[in-house]
């Protein structure tokens, strides 16, 4: 590693694979936040701008031709009927059952 600069707080060197590597004055490695830091104050690295949103591109519906999906759910009635599963009832249609009534005998 090279010393690039140092400074009375901290020591920048470059590292073979052209990364930085900082040290502070109590030659303690500095990481995350306060290397990014010290590297920007000393203009070595340069942050790129936020990346902007680009707003997403609206595309026209496309349709279809409605005729061929009726044809395809519609099933003849010669068809032997399919078993369907028990409807079950929800605690929400109870309750407004409840209070439908109690409304009746209440009047």
């Amino acid at each position: 590693m090279k010393v690039i600069l140092r400074t009375k707080q901290h020591t920048v060197y470059e590292k073979k694979s052209g990364r930085f590597a900082v040290k502070d004055a109590e030659k303690n490695w500095v990481n995350g936040d306060d290397k990014v830091a010290v590297l920007l104050a000393e203009g070595l690295v340069k942050t790129a701008p936020p990346a902007v949103a680009e707003a997403p591109v609206k595309e026209a519906p496309v349709e279809e031709a409605p005729a061929e999906e009726t044809a395809v759910e519609e099933a003849p009635a010669e068809e032997a009927p399919v078993e369907q599963a028990p409807v079950e009832v929800t605690a929400v249609d109870e309750t407004a059952a409840e209070k439908a009534t109690e409304k009746d005998s209440a009047s």
